[in-house]
Protein backbone atom coordinates (compact mmCIF):
# COMPACT_ATOMS: atom_id res chain seq x y z
CA UNK A 1 0.00 0.00 0.00
CA UNK A 2 1.37 3.57 -0.66
CA UNK A 3 1.48 5.87 1.94
CA UNK A 4 -0.51 9.21 1.44
CA UNK A 5 1.49 12.64 1.47
CA UNK A 6 0.73 14.58 4.44
CA UNK A 7 1.86 18.19 5.31
CA UNK A 8 0.99 20.31 8.43
CA UNK A 9 1.22 24.24 7.73
CA UNK A 10 1.26 26.93 10.72
CA UNK A 11 -0.47 30.10 9.86
CA UNK A 12 -1.63 32.81 12.52
CA UNK A 13 -2.08 30.97 15.73
CA UNK A 14 -0.65 29.48 18.95
CA UNK A 15 0.83 26.17 17.51
CA UNK A 16 -1.96 24.56 20.04
CA UNK A 17 -2.93 22.46 16.96
CA UNK A 18 0.33 21.21 16.56
CA UNK A 19 0.88 20.50 19.84
CA UNK A 20 -2.63 18.19 19.66
CA UNK A 21 -1.37 16.80 16.96
CA UNK A 22 1.98 15.20 18.79
CA UNK A 23 -0.23 14.26 21.84
CA UNK A 24 -1.33 12.01 19.11
CA UNK A 25 1.63 9.89 20.96
CA UNK A 26 2.71 6.49 19.72
CA UNK A 27 0.10 6.18 17.12
CA UNK A 28 1.72 8.51 15.27
CA UNK A 29 3.64 5.48 14.54
CA UNK A 30 0.58 3.77 13.15
CA UNK A 31 -0.78 6.71 11.21
CA UNK A 32 3.76 6.61 9.72
CA UNK A 33 2.54 3.40 8.48
CA UNK A 34 -0.24 4.89 6.03
CA UNK A 35 1.28 8.81 5.74
CA UNK A 36 4.64 10.30 4.99
CA UNK A 37 5.03 13.60 6.52
CA UNK A 38 5.98 15.77 3.48
CA UNK A 39 6.20 19.25 4.84
CA UNK A 40 5.73 20.86 8.30
CA UNK A 41 6.95 23.03 11.01
CA UNK A 42 7.80 19.40 12.82
CA UNK A 43 10.20 18.83 10.10
CA UNK A 44 13.18 20.28 7.97
CA UNK A 45 11.87 20.91 4.87
CA UNK A 46 11.20 25.02 3.50
CA UNK A 47 9.20 25.04 0.66
CA UNK A 48 5.83 22.95 -0.10
CA UNK A 49 5.68 20.21 -2.05
CA UNK A 50 4.00 20.34 -5.38
CA UNK A 51 1.23 17.30 -4.56
CA UNK A 52 0.55 16.56 -1.07
CA UNK A 53 -3.05 14.29 -0.38
CA UNK A 54 -3.86 15.71 2.71
CA UNK A 55 -3.06 18.89 4.28
CA UNK A 56 -3.55 19.98 7.81
CA UNK A 57 -4.14 24.25 8.27
CA UNK A 58 -3.40 25.77 11.86
CA UNK A 59 -3.81 29.37 12.06
CA UNK A 60 -5.59 32.20 10.19
CA UNK A 61 -4.48 34.11 7.41
CA UNK A 62 -3.47 36.98 8.72
CA UNK A 63 -1.02 38.84 6.45
CA UNK A 64 0.28 38.86 2.55
CA UNK A 65 2.74 35.73 3.43
CA UNK A 66 -0.35 33.98 4.72
CA UNK A 67 -2.56 34.68 1.92
CA UNK A 68 -0.13 33.73 -0.63
CA UNK A 69 0.77 30.58 1.17
CA UNK A 70 -2.49 29.34 1.62
CA UNK A 71 -3.09 30.04 -2.07
CA UNK A 72 -0.26 27.89 -2.98
CA UNK A 73 -1.12 25.07 -0.68
CA UNK A 74 -4.51 24.53 -1.67
CA UNK A 75 -2.94 24.31 -5.21
CA UNK A 76 -0.90 21.69 -4.47
CA UNK A 77 -3.34 19.72 -1.81
CA UNK A 78 -6.23 17.62 -2.92
CA UNK A 79 -7.71 18.01 0.19
CA UNK A 80 -7.43 20.90 2.85
CA UNK A 81 -8.24 20.35 6.40
CA UNK A 82 -9.02 23.33 8.81
CA UNK A 83 -7.24 22.30 11.81
CA UNK A 84 -8.78 24.12 15.41
CA UNK A 85 -10.88 27.71 15.53
CA UNK A 86 -8.28 29.88 14.35
CA UNK A 87 -8.49 28.07 10.86
CA UNK A 88 -11.98 27.33 11.21
CA UNK A 89 -13.45 31.04 12.54
CA UNK A 90 -10.46 33.73 12.74
CA UNK A 91 -10.92 33.01 16.29
CA UNK A 92 -8.39 35.32 18.49
CA UNK A 93 -5.92 36.68 15.76
CA UNK A 94 -9.35 38.14 14.72
CA UNK A 95 -9.30 40.12 17.86
CA UNK A 96 -7.17 42.74 15.86
CA UNK A 97 -10.18 42.97 13.30
CA UNK A 98 -11.44 45.72 15.82
CA UNK A 99 -8.63 48.43 15.15
CA UNK A 100 -6.74 49.12 12.14
CA UNK A 101 -3.21 47.53 11.53
CA UNK A 102 -1.85 51.23 11.43
CA UNK A 103 -2.47 50.85 15.05
CA UNK A 104 -1.15 47.40 15.73
CA UNK A 105 2.13 48.12 14.25
CA UNK A 106 2.43 51.34 16.04
CA UNK A 107 1.81 49.57 19.19
CA UNK A 108 3.98 46.60 18.85
CA UNK A 109 6.73 47.85 16.72
CA UNK A 110 7.31 51.66 18.14
CA UNK A 111 6.64 51.87 21.82
CA UNK A 112 8.84 54.42 22.85
CA UNK A 113 9.06 51.74 26.20
CA UNK A 114 11.35 49.31 23.49
CA UNK A 115 14.89 49.18 23.06
CA UNK A 116 15.05 50.19 19.67
CA UNK A 117 11.24 51.25 17.98
CA UNK A 118 11.25 50.66 14.43
CA UNK A 119 8.80 48.92 12.33
CA UNK A 120 9.82 46.15 10.21
CA UNK A 121 11.80 45.91 7.46
CA UNK A 122 10.79 44.14 3.94
CA UNK A 123 11.81 40.14 5.93
CA UNK A 124 8.33 40.59 8.17
CA UNK A 125 5.34 40.01 5.07
CA UNK A 126 2.98 43.40 5.67
CA UNK A 127 -0.25 42.48 8.00
CA UNK A 128 -3.90 42.38 5.81
CA UNK A 129 -6.95 45.01 6.97
CA UNK A 130 -8.76 42.12 8.40
CA UNK A 131 -7.51 38.51 9.99
CA UNK A 132 -9.98 35.65 7.88
CA UNK A 133 -10.68 32.62 8.53
CA UNK A 134 -8.91 30.36 5.75
CA UNK A 135 -12.34 29.30 4.11
CA UNK A 136 -12.78 32.66 3.25
CA UNK A 137 -9.54 32.24 0.72
CA UNK A 138 -9.33 29.07 -0.24
CA UNK A 139 -11.47 26.17 -0.75
CA UNK A 140 -11.42 23.82 2.66
CA UNK A 141 -12.69 20.35 2.32
CA UNK A 142 -12.51 19.36 6.23
CA UNK A 143 -13.42 21.57 9.31
CA UNK A 144 -12.46 20.58 12.70
CA UNK A 145 -13.29 23.27 15.88
CA UNK A 146 -11.66 23.15 18.46
CA UNK A 147 -9.07 25.31 20.09
CA UNK A 148 -7.20 23.56 20.12
CA UNK A 149 -9.08 20.18 19.01
CA UNK A 150 -8.00 16.88 21.12
CA UNK A 151 -5.39 14.88 19.78
CA UNK A 152 -8.67 12.25 19.85
CA UNK A 153 -10.24 14.16 17.31
CA UNK A 154 -7.22 14.36 15.15
CA UNK A 155 -6.27 11.55 15.08
CA UNK A 156 -9.87 10.33 14.06
CA UNK A 157 -10.12 13.02 11.50
CA UNK A 158 -6.78 11.65 9.66
CA UNK A 159 -7.72 7.84 10.42
CA UNK A 160 -11.16 8.59 8.33
CA UNK A 161 -9.74 10.62 5.23
CA UNK A 162 -7.06 8.00 5.10
CA UNK A 163 -9.54 5.62 4.84
CA UNK A 164 -11.45 7.60 1.99
CA UNK A 165 -14.36 8.62 4.32
CA UNK A 166 -15.32 12.33 5.77
CA UNK A 167 -15.33 12.63 9.78
CA UNK A 168 -18.32 13.46 11.34
CA UNK A 169 -17.56 14.84 14.32
CA UNK A 170 -20.70 14.87 15.47
CA UNK A 171 -20.33 14.78 19.56
CA UNK A 172 -16.73 14.44 19.01
CA UNK A 173 -15.21 18.07 19.31
CA UNK A 174 -17.10 21.96 19.73
CA UNK A 175 -15.82 25.32 19.10
CA UNK A 176 -13.06 26.68 22.30
CA UNK A 177 -12.77 23.01 23.08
Amino acid sequence: MSRKRLATVWLDGCSGCHMSFLDIDERLLDLAESVELVYSPLVDRKDFPDSVDITLIEGAVSSEGDLAKIKHIRAHSTLLVSLGDCAVTGNVPSLRNTISTESVLRRVYLDPALYNPQLPGADVPPLLAQVRPVHSVVHVDVYIPGCPPSSETIFYALTELLAGRKPDFTGKTRFGA
